[in-house]
Protein backbone atom coordinates (compact mmCIF):
# COMPACT_ATOMS: atom_id res chain seq x y z
CA UNK A 1 0.00 0.00 0.00
CA UNK A 2 1.23 3.42 -0.52
CA UNK A 3 1.28 6.08 1.66
CA UNK A 4 -0.49 8.58 -0.89
CA UNK A 5 -3.70 6.38 -1.00
CA UNK A 6 -3.84 6.32 2.32
CA UNK A 7 -3.53 10.05 2.81
CA UNK A 8 -5.89 10.66 -0.02
CA UNK A 9 -8.63 8.65 1.48
CA UNK A 10 -7.76 10.64 5.01
CA UNK A 11 -8.18 13.93 3.28
CA UNK A 12 -11.00 12.74 1.21
CA UNK A 13 -12.95 11.77 4.59
CA UNK A 14 -11.98 15.05 6.86
CA UNK A 15 -12.73 17.05 3.94
CA UNK A 16 -16.21 15.60 2.96
CA UNK A 17 -17.00 15.71 7.00
CA UNK A 18 -16.24 19.57 6.64
CA UNK A 19 -18.25 20.32 3.69
CA UNK A 20 -21.22 18.31 4.34
CA UNK A 21 -21.54 18.42 8.46
CA UNK A 22 -19.34 21.34 8.97
CA UNK A 23 -17.17 19.74 11.48
CA UNK A 24 -13.16 18.74 11.88
CA UNK A 25 -12.25 15.68 12.70
CA UNK A 26 -8.67 14.77 13.65
CA UNK A 27 -6.89 11.17 13.00
CA UNK A 28 -4.72 9.39 15.45
CA UNK A 29 -2.38 7.08 14.75
CA UNK A 30 -2.59 4.51 11.80
CA UNK A 31 -2.35 0.69 13.21
CA UNK A 32 -1.61 -2.36 10.82
CA UNK A 33 -4.81 -5.02 10.84
CA UNK A 34 -2.86 -8.49 10.28
CA UNK A 35 -5.14 -11.56 10.94
CA UNK A 36 -8.88 -10.07 11.29
CA UNK A 37 -10.59 -6.64 11.16
CA UNK A 38 -13.15 -6.09 14.06
CA UNK A 39 -15.75 -4.04 12.77
CA UNK A 40 -17.90 -1.60 14.96
CA UNK A 41 -21.43 -2.04 15.08
CA UNK A 42 -21.58 0.17 11.83
CA UNK A 43 -19.93 0.15 8.22
CA UNK A 44 -19.97 1.51 5.38
CA UNK A 45 -17.90 -1.12 3.08
CA UNK A 46 -16.65 0.37 -0.17
CA UNK A 47 -14.93 -1.85 -3.45
CA UNK A 48 -12.50 0.31 -5.40
CA UNK A 49 -11.51 -0.93 -8.55
CA UNK A 50 -9.67 0.61 -11.64
CA UNK A 51 -5.79 2.01 -10.93
CA UNK A 52 -6.60 0.71 -7.71
CA UNK A 53 -8.18 -2.34 -6.30
CA UNK A 54 -9.30 -2.89 -2.41
CA UNK A 55 -11.46 -1.76 0.29
CA UNK A 56 -12.32 0.93 2.02
CA UNK A 57 -14.81 0.48 5.38
CA UNK A 58 -15.94 3.41 7.42
CA UNK A 59 -17.07 2.00 10.69
CA UNK A 60 -18.92 3.27 13.92
CA UNK A 61 -20.68 2.49 17.15
CA UNK A 62 -24.52 2.59 16.58
CA UNK A 63 -24.48 6.80 18.48
CA UNK A 64 -22.05 7.93 15.86
CA UNK A 65 -24.02 6.51 13.57
CA UNK A 66 -27.34 7.97 14.78
CA UNK A 67 -25.56 11.58 14.90
CA UNK A 68 -24.76 11.24 11.33
CA UNK A 69 -27.84 10.18 10.69
CA UNK A 70 -29.59 12.88 12.26
CA UNK A 71 -27.32 15.68 10.96
CA UNK A 72 -27.97 14.24 7.33
CA UNK A 73 -31.80 14.57 8.01
CA UNK A 74 -31.21 18.59 9.44
CA UNK A 75 -30.54 18.01 12.73
CA UNK A 76 -33.13 15.69 14.47
CA UNK A 77 -32.77 13.44 17.04
CA UNK A 78 -32.85 9.74 16.00
CA UNK A 79 -33.55 7.28 18.85
CA UNK A 80 -33.05 3.98 16.39
CA UNK A 81 -31.86 3.36 12.98
CA UNK A 82 -34.67 2.57 10.51
CA UNK A 83 -34.83 1.64 7.06
CA UNK A 84 -34.73 5.68 5.98
CA UNK A 85 -31.72 5.78 8.56
CA UNK A 86 -29.85 2.69 6.93
CA UNK A 87 -30.23 4.58 3.56
CA UNK A 88 -28.89 7.43 5.32
CA UNK A 89 -25.72 5.59 6.43
CA UNK A 90 -25.07 3.99 2.43
CA UNK A 91 -25.20 8.09 1.43
CA UNK A 92 -22.65 8.41 3.91
CA UNK A 93 -20.96 6.13 1.98
CA UNK A 94 -21.13 7.20 -0.88
CA UNK A 95 -19.84 10.40 0.24
CA UNK A 96 -17.13 9.15 1.60
CA UNK A 97 -16.40 7.18 -2.23
CA UNK A 98 -16.64 10.09 -4.03
CA UNK A 99 -14.62 12.32 -1.90
CA UNK A 100 -11.85 9.87 -2.38
CA UNK A 101 -12.36 9.67 -6.20
CA UNK A 102 -12.14 13.11 -6.80
CA UNK A 103 -9.23 12.99 -4.37
CA UNK A 104 -7.22 10.71 -5.91
CA UNK A 105 -7.79 11.94 -9.21
CA UNK A 106 -6.27 15.25 -7.94
CA UNK A 107 -3.15 12.32 -7.87
CA UNK A 108 -3.58 11.11 -11.53
CA UNK A 109 -5.17 8.08 -10.07
CA UNK A 110 -8.63 7.16 -12.07
CA UNK A 111 -11.15 4.68 -9.38
CA UNK A 112 -14.57 3.54 -9.67
CA UNK A 113 -16.18 3.03 -6.43
CA UNK A 114 -19.01 0.46 -5.49
CA UNK A 115 -22.44 1.64 -3.93
CA UNK A 116 -21.75 0.53 -0.49
CA UNK A 117 -22.58 -1.72 1.26
CA UNK A 118 -24.16 -1.48 4.73
CA UNK A 119 -23.09 -3.90 7.46
CA UNK A 120 -25.28 -4.05 10.91
CA UNK A 121 -23.83 -5.51 13.69
CA UNK A 122 -20.17 -5.99 14.87
CA UNK A 123 -18.31 -8.49 13.26
CA UNK A 124 -14.92 -9.52 12.34
CA UNK A 125 -14.23 -9.17 8.81
CA UNK A 126 -11.16 -11.88 7.19
CA UNK A 127 -9.78 -9.80 4.51
CA UNK A 128 -6.84 -11.70 2.30
CA UNK A 129 -5.15 -8.28 1.96
CA UNK A 130 -3.53 -6.34 4.67
CA UNK A 131 -5.95 -3.27 5.29
CA UNK A 132 -4.55 0.00 7.19
CA UNK A 133 -6.99 1.20 9.99
CA UNK A 134 -6.94 5.04 10.66
CA UNK A 135 -9.05 6.07 13.41
CA UNK A 136 -10.69 9.35 13.40
CA UNK A 137 -12.03 11.91 16.06
CA UNK A 138 -15.25 14.27 15.86
CA UNK A 139 -17.85 15.50 17.87
CA UNK A 140 -20.24 13.15 16.54
CA UNK A 141 -17.63 10.56 17.82
CA UNK A 142 -14.74 7.98 16.67
CA UNK A 143 -14.68 6.79 13.05
CA UNK A 144 -12.57 3.78 11.81
CA UNK A 145 -11.66 4.19 8.31
CA UNK A 146 -10.11 0.61 7.40
CA UNK A 147 -8.10 0.99 3.91
CA UNK A 148 -6.95 -1.68 1.69
CA UNK A 149 -5.69 -0.21 -1.74
CA UNK A 150 -3.51 -1.88 -4.14
CA UNK A 151 -2.55 -0.09 -7.77
CA UNK A 152 -3.52 -2.12 -10.48
CA UNK A 153 -0.66 -4.66 -12.34
CA UNK A 154 -2.47 -4.85 -15.15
Amino acid sequence: MNAKHINAVCKATKTMMSNHFGIEISHRSPQVVKEFLASNEVSAVLGAHGELNGQIICSFDAETAKKIVGSMMGGITIETLDDMGWSAIQEFGNWVAGATATELSSENIIVDVTPPVVNDGKSNFRPHKRFITIPMDSIMGKIEVHISLTENSD
